[in-house]
């Protein structure tokens, strides 16, 4: 894990969670880590546990120089499509930011440029650098914690265990329940064939 892409500036990692998801907010984070700023466990949210994850989102929070999270919602996602979405909630974390980056570091290969501040695309970016590891696991855990909420509206899709993510488990309850106001009506849901 590397803590920084280029010494001597300010940078804020940006990442997402909750793209390929049929159902709730797309979610971005954006962090600055300080110079000092180590963690062993510090990855990818993805190679994290659950609870890795949430240890890591308090220090994260306390020890972070600048934090903020974004969501963009299920009917802004159909409205203007899940990539455009992705990007708005990332622009909205970085507009939320205390101290103003000198560079963002982006997880993956596509974003719509921040007026004014440049930027470095960087494919798995979030297994590479911990600013941009430490935003997947805000934009994850935060993510998580909204789709626990939803879950006791809506206990028949059991969000609680797959967060909205297009599992079996939850295809087979949209078959049986059809879908929520909560899910995505752009995506195209592949419903069991039992």
């Amino acid at each position: 894990m590397k803590y920084f892409f280029k010494n001597g500036i300010i940078e804020a990692g940006c990442d997402e969670a909750g793209r390929g998801c049929l159902a709730g907010p797309v979610c971005a984070a954006a962090v600055i880590l300080p110079t000092t700023f180590r963690h062993p466990l510090i990855n990818d949210s993805k190679q994290l546990s659950e609870q890795e994850r949430n240890i890591l989102r308090t220090i994260i929070e306390e020890k972070a120089l600048a934090w903020a999270v974004a969501m963009v919602d299920h009917q802004e996602i159909d409205r203007i499509n899940i990539l455009q979405a992705t990007f708005m909630a990332m622009h909205q974390a970085i507009d939320q930011l205390i101290i103003r980056p000198e560079l963002l570091l982006i997880d993956g290969n596509r974003f719509v440029p921040y007026l004014g501040i440049p930027h470095q695309t960087i494919i798995q970016g979030d297994a590479q650098y911990a600013s941009i590891a430490a935003a997947s696991i805000l934009a994850k855990t935060h993510r998580d914690e909204y789709m626990l909420e939803l879950h006791k509206q809506f206990p028949q899709y059991d969000w609680h265990q797959n967060k909205g993510y297009g599992t079996l488990q939850h295809r087979k309850k949209i078959a049986e329940y059809g879908l929520s106001s909560f899910h995505r009506n752009s995506f195209r849901v592949q419903l069991p064939s039992d």
